[in-house]
């Protein structure tokens, strides 16, 4: 089994095991999806300049095909941009995006268009909430890169004892590892919010991610897990730990790395 676990952990390109990310959760106005989209498109290849300069190390934009968020201003797309490190996150705001869209953009848009497009840029939409989040505990990612059309949840929760990483690091963890291993899942992941927003919801304390298989059902373990007594107590504990609130199914839709 050890030999198994090595192979796949050097087969499978690891894209989302950075230790911190901006999640940003964007609610966009009726009707301004088309604009977004350019205003993402225009963006992309600024990030892959700031990737290539050592300010971010990926980004990534989701749209929420599905969601169980009934608060006001749910969110309609999501950006997750990922460092290296807390000081580079720090960092990220004093980037030169001016710079990168010359460099990217030389001799295919005038600087006035360019002005024009960062000027633009937070018209389609109504909010942003930022989330800077940690990683506490993740798997690999199995089945290669992400890529266009793949598709991950995203759930917040709210710990409510002081062991809940404890409970999700060393239980459920390894349960959705053998997961992995039988071809049923390909990414779990768990981080912490350290900071937010004044605009972003203050309740939630931490963000699970998981990317499953296509065709695959995870629920069919959970549910064997509740047939048993341990089971039955495992839930209980897991219960008792957090308290789930809302959910979302996302769509890549573009990424850069």
């Amino acid at each position: 089994m050890k030999k198994i676990l090595l192979l796949l952990t050097l087969i499978f390109t690891i894209t989302t095991s950075a230790q911190y990310a901006i999640v940003s959760a964007v609610d966009l106005k009726e009707g301004a999806e088309d604009d977004y989209i350019k205003t993402e498109k225009f963006w992309g290849p600024l990030h892959k300049k700031a990737i290539e300069d050592g300010v971010q190390t990926q980004q990534a934009v989701w749209k929420v095909i599905q969601t169980s968020d009934d608060r006001e201003n749910p969110a309609d797309y999501f950006i997750i941009t990922s460092f290296a490190s807390k000081e580079q996150l720090a960092n990220y705001s004093s980037a030169d995006y001016g710079k990168y869209a010359q460099e990217a953009y030389k001799g295919k848009m005038s600087k006035r268009a360019i002005t024009r497009m960062f000027d633009a840029s937070p018209n389609s939409s109504n909010q942003r909430r930022n989330y800077h989040i940690e990683g506490v505990s993740w798997t690999i990612l199995a089945g290669g890169d992400l890529k266009q059309g793949d598709r991950m949840s995203i759930t917040s929760t709210i710990a409510k004892s002081d062991d809940f990483e404890s409970w999700e690091s060393e239980i459920i963890k390894p349960m959705v590892e053998k997961e992995i291993l039988m071809g049923q899942h390909r990414y779990w992941g768990l981080a912490k919010i350290y900071e937010r927003t004044d605009n972003a919801y203050g309740d939630i304390t931490h963000m699970f991610f998981n990317i499953g298989v296509e065709g695959k059902n995870m629920m069919e373990s959970w549910e064997k897990m509740q047939s048993t007594f341990k089971g039955q107590k495992l839930i209980e504990g897991l219960q008792a730990a957090s308290d789930h609130q809302s959910g979302g199914q996302l769509e890549l839709v573009s990424i850069h790395n």
